[in-house]
């Protein structure tokens, strides 16, 4: 279903103009036919801007939220989702009492994004999101899923947490994974893709035997999760955190499609069959309704891009950095990415 969002004032897709507030960061997008949602944060504020044109002009950014805290930054940030009856935007925001960001918490609009009102808190264990990396989700049935890297416990893990009311309350916190060598990578930033059945894909940075690669794991009902699989043929031996995530996307025969850094490169993978694609960090992905994959990373301060037009990787902006994709109708691709402290966006297929 799309919902219609008025379009009062335009700026154009591809200007980092003063439409954005100073110090505007980590773009995150979601979709409901050809209307765009766009969240980002700026200082402790969380902002919000739609498109109904496919990305082609957007309304002037306005505020969800102000936080005495905001994780922002390396991939942390706000992520949006768009309901049948709500806009949904989920965050990790200073907690009662804290003075970090620990909260991950869910703020709702019921009209349109012209109004937001704070919906209900995620993580059940005060602080335990105090990492500040999750992803957040919508289901075709309407329902919504989170996952974050949570502290708990002793060691990092992986969690999660179901929504059937468009935000307002979230299940008891279900432990998604927690990997035998007694973390996973503490700051890599998760991945959730929900396909057209409604099954939940989880993929994170793993730490096991020295190595740090990428895992996935999926679930019917939000609780119960399988095993975990290797994404990828190849290894990273690395006695640290690279602080970079990947991209995820499911094909609609259950194929996992995802792509993700090692050592200085990006690889493209389905299942445990991986292709190098060359160098680069923070990559975004993107698989359209045509079946299409697209990618686009950060290189050399500047975001390039492998579309199914391009046999080589192509430059997108000589600035910039923490790309994310977005598939519309029609195989139209948008990019969003930060640069001189605001956003730019582009589409990608033309």
């Amino acid at each position: 279903m799309t919902i219609l969002i008025p379009v009062l004032f335009l700026m154009a897709s591809t200007a980092g103009s003063g439409a954005f507030p100073s110090g505007s960061r980590q773009p995150q997008l979601a979709a409901s036919g050809d209307t765009v949602a766009m969240t980002f944060g700026a200082g402790t504020s969380i902002y919000f801007a739609s498109s109904s044109d496919q990305g082609t002009a957007w309304t002037i950014p306005g505020k969800v939220a102000e936080s005495t805290t905001l994780a922002l930054g390396r991939h942390r940030g706000p992520r949006v989702a768009i309901l049948k009856s709500a806009i949904v935007i989920s965050a990790v925001v200073g907690g009662k009492g804290t003075k970090q960001a620990d909260t991950l918490t869910a703020f709702r609009s019921v009209d349109h994004g012209k109004t937001w009102t704070r919906g209900g808190v995620i993580n059940d264990v005060p602080e335990s999101a105090r990492e500040g990396l999750h992803a957040m989700a919508a289901a075709p049935d309407g329902s919504l899923f989170a996952v974050w890297l949570d502290l708990r416990s002793k060691g990092t893990k992986l969690y999660g947490s179901k929504s059937t009311d468009g935000g307002m309350t979230w299940s008891k916190n279900v432990e998604v994974y927690a990997s035998p060598g007694g973390t996973i990578c503490q700051c890599c930033h998760p991945t959730l893709s929900i396909d057209a059945q409604g099954r939940i894909h989880a993929m994170w940075r793993n730490v096991i035997d020295g190595s740090r690669d990428f895992y996935e794991t999926s679930s019917t009902d939000g609780v119960h999760f399988t095993a975990a699989r290797k994404l990828g043929s190849g290894t990273w031996k690395l006695d640290a955190c690279p602080m970079d995530g990947g991209g995820l996307a499911i094909e609609e025969d259950g194929k996992v499609i995802s792509a993700w850094r090692r050592e200085t490169d990006i690889y493209l993978a389905e299942g445990a069959t991986e292709r190098r694609i060359g160098p680069g960090k923070d990559v975004a992905l993107a698989l359209t309704t045509k079946h299409e994959t697209y990618l686009a990373w950060t290189r050399d301060g500047g975001i390039e891009a492998l579309t199914p037009k391009s046999a080589q990787p192509v430059a997108v902006a000589k600035e910039g950095g923490f790309v994310t994709l977005l598939a519309l109708p029609g195989g139209v691709v948008l990019a969003a990415w930060e640069t001189h402290e605001s956003i730019e966006c582009k589409r990608l297929d033309r």
